[in-house]
């Protein structure tokens, strides 16, 4: 049970760096019986979801490289995050056959963990101004690992989605210490009396 756990945190750690790239690994992989199983998009057929993210990974791929295509991704990854973390996790819940109930709360966990990723790099996208070329390539091929890892090696997955919140939670904690030591104290600003 808990290397069905890691190969859904895997899977949402995905979701928190990409969107559409996540899902057209999956359903370029796996059967259509799968297919139709997604939670909340499987009663689209295959071709019609394979189009659609099959385009919005290409503007992901492509897009990400530039300021003005990172802001735009920023904003809709942030806010359809954690609903495709909540689907790769069912997803894979599915596929592994985890036997856990509520599977619902399985889709929650996933949802936060994605949420929790993107909302860190969104951050760092608005602290540094826009994310280096670097780290747009390395995100896209975690992407593709962690997609990967989740139904191949799922204790490696888990294993870097551990480093990765690990990473999110030392980010909010320097955040706070940055701030708290930039902020200036209320009464030195005024003049004498």
């Amino acid at each position: 049970m808990i290397i069905g756990f890691l190969a859904v945190l895997s899977a949402a750690a995905a979701a928190g760096m990409r969107i559409g790239l996540p899902l057209l690994i999956i359903l370029l992989l796996h059967s259509d019986e799968l297919v139709a199983n997604l939670p909340g998009i499987g009663w689209l057929p295959p071709r019609v979801l394979i189009a659609i993210f099959t385009m919005w990974a290409v503007f992901e791929l492509f897009g990400s490289k530039q300021l003005l295509g990172q802001r735009i991704l920023q904003a809709i990854a942030l806010f359809f995050s954690p609903i495709v973390g909540a689907i790769l996790s069912l997803t894979v819940a599915q596929v592994i056959r985890l036997e856990f109930e509520p599977l619902w709360l399985v889709g929650v966990m996933g949802g936060l963990v994605a949420f929790v990723l993107k909302l860190t790099l969104t951050g760092w996208f608005f602290r540094l101004r826009g994310l280096p070329l670097w780290w747009s390539f390395t995100e896209d091929f975690l992407c593709v690992v962690l997609v990967l890892f989740a139904f191949q090696s799922p204790e490696q997955g888990g294993i870097i989605a551990m480093i990765l919140l690990w990473l999110a939670v030392r980010s909010s904690t320097e955040w706070k210490r940055y701030y708290q030591e930039n902020r200036q104290p209320q009464g030195d600003a005024s003049g004498p009396d």
